[in-house]
This record gives C-alpha cells, structure tokens and sequence, in this order.
C-alpha cells in the first residue's frame, strides 16, 4: 500500500507529514512517561526488524493476479501499545522510503498515516478490549483477523481520499475505491492469519511479551532473550531467503491502478518538487528495489534484505535510547 508521489499532490502530502509528525511526537512524549519502556526497546528492533522482513514476502491473493504483504500495526500494537508500535513502523516506512525507494518521499507522511496509524492505535484500543477479561487463542485471531482487515479497510480508503483530494491523476475515484476495498480485504485476511500465527508463538512461549499481559496466569516456556533470538533467525531465513520466493504480482495499490490504467505505476510528475525528491531518493536508494543498486541478482537480494532488518534494529536501538535518555533528563 505504499504510495508514489504520482498519487499525491504537495498539498496533501505536506498536511500528512504534519500530522504524522504531530502523532509521532505525541508518542514520544508518551514513550517518555513509560515504565516499561528500557524492556520494550529490544522488542522495537527485533520486531520492527520482523515486520520489515514480513513485509518483503508478497503472498498472491488466488484468483486476482495480484499479491499483498503485512503492514504490521496490529502485530507491534499487540506486543508494544499503540505509542512504541507507530514509533517502530515510523522506523520501518522510513527506511524503506529512503534505502529501498519504496513508497514517494512526498508521499512519506501518508504512508505512515495509512500503513501505522489504525494498526497501531486502533489495534491498540481492540487489543485491550477484547483481552481485557483474560487471553486466549480464540481472542488471539478475533484481534488479528478483524482487526487487519478493518485497519487495512481504512488505511486503503484513505489512500482513494488522498488521491482524490490531490487531484493531480485521471483515476476515477468511484472505480478506485471500489477496486481497492474488495482487495485489501482479502490482503487484511491474510495479514491476519500471518500475524495469528507469530501472536501465538509468542502466547504459547512467552506470554508476558504481549501488552498488558501484567495478569496473565500462563507458565512461560522460553526466555523473553530466547524469543528474540528465535525471532532474530526467523528473521534472516525470511529476509536473505524466503522473499526471494515472493509474489511477483503488483500488489493491491499497484493491481488497482492497472486495472484503471493498464499499468502499474503512472507517469512522473514534472514539477519541480517531484522531480527534487526523485533525485533525493535516487541518491539515498543503495538498495533500491530491495536488491544491490545496479543489479539484479539473488544474493545482492538477500543482502539486501537482511541489510535493512539490521538498518531497523539499529534506528530502533538508537530511537528508542534516546527516548529513555529525554526521560531521564525530564526525571532530573
């Protein structure tokens, strides 16, 4: 669901970022005044790392010719809250927009509305009322199915209202929004299952991990460490080797503007705004297209994708450092 800056006018791209950076903040300031901050900042970077290489494997919806890929909101609001999830796919989105161009750098401050805003604070807010009188597998996938498709419902009609709101492409907003609802909820039903099944790893070995499970009466099978660890390697099969067996097919953006247009992607606006960002990403973009700048081969994929899952872990380590080091100062 990652938009082009072909979708998005200066306007509204401008107003985006202003609002995603005004959540952001508020999040941080929120992340300050968290108790459990020091141990969520590990989870931060695995889990961001997790849902950067999840989100590198396109699994194909049957029967449409096109594919989809986790977002990732409702996974990290689950284990994080609302607060430290959208600060960790803030994380994510940004390092996919500027390493890997994907997603416009125009078009950033959207995607981290529509990608991370209902997963993380929505999901938030779902994960607490269904859990709250006690967890359980069947709660478990009402959370993940339900909420990924609700989420991905409203992260895709956000993306038609944008669109339309810009006004700088030819896509009829009737047809667009009919082709992109149907899609993603399909996409939603398979992000659901995907993040079922890692929720209920993580119930089954280490249940305190999930948010607000202070009272949770569940023997842990594993180490919160052994978890990660486990988690760390899932992470390098899934990055250096599995998205290599990715979907080739567009995914739901992409599949409804071909069906509009008859192509995937719409031509490069030729004002001086777009054409500066271009340049920006051309210049930061060492793995564009999740491969080796410049080539086209299996490892420098592999490389690639396991280079950007470390790149998260870092900026997450180091985000979220910072965060307890302004808590700190506050507290003196």
């Amino acid at each position: 669901m990652h938009m082009a800056d072909a979708l998005v006018s200066p306007a509204v791209g401008g107003a985006l970022y202003a609002v995603s950076a005004g959540v952001g903040a508020y999040s941080i300031y929120k992340l300050k005044h968290d108790e459990e901050l020091k141990a969520k900042i590990p989870t931060m970077g695995v889990m961001g790392a997790l849902v950067f290489a999840v989100q590198m494997m396109n699994f194909t919806i049957p029967g449409t010719g096109s594919s989809g890929h986790l977002c990732g909101g409702i996974l990290l609001s689950a284990l994080l809250g609302p607060y430290a999830s959208f600060i960790t796919m803030i994380g994510v989105l940004l390092i996919q927009c500027l390493f890997f161009a994907d997603g416009g750098l125009l078009a950033l401050g959207a995607n981290i509305f529509n990608m991370s805003f209902f997963g993380c604070f929505l999901g938030g807010v779902l994960w607490q009322l269904i859990m709250k009188k006690g967890f359980s597998k069947r709660k478990i996938a009402l959370y993940t199915i339900g909420g990924a498709i609700l989420t991905l419902e409203l992260g895709a009609f956000c993306v038609t209202i944008e669109t339309l709101l810009s006004n700088i492409t030819e896509l009829p907003f009737r047809s667009f929004l009919f082709l992109m609802m149907p899609i993603h909820l399909a996409i939603g039903l398979g992000e659901g299952l995907i993040t079922f099944a890692i929720l209920t790893f993580i119930y089954e070995t280490r249940a305190e991990m999930l948010y607000c499970s202070r009272d949770i009466e569940k023997k842990n099978r594993m180490s919160k460490k052994k978890v990660l660890a486990i988690t760390g390697v899932m992470i390098v099969v899934i990055a250096g080797g599995l998205s290599l067996f990715a979907s080739s097919h567009p995914d739901g953006l992409e599949w409804s503007i071909e069906k509009m247009t008859g192509n995937t992607e719409l031509e490069e606006n030729e004002q001086k705004i777009y054409k500066s960002n271009q340049k920006i990403q051309n210049k930061t973009a060492i793995f564009e297209d999740y491969n080796l700048k410049g080539a086209d081969s299996d490892a420098g994929a592999a490389f690639s994708g396991v280079a950007g899952c470390a790149i998260v872990v870092i900026c997450m380590i180091a985000v979220g450092n910072v965060v307890k080091l302004l808590k700190k100062k506050n507290q003196n």
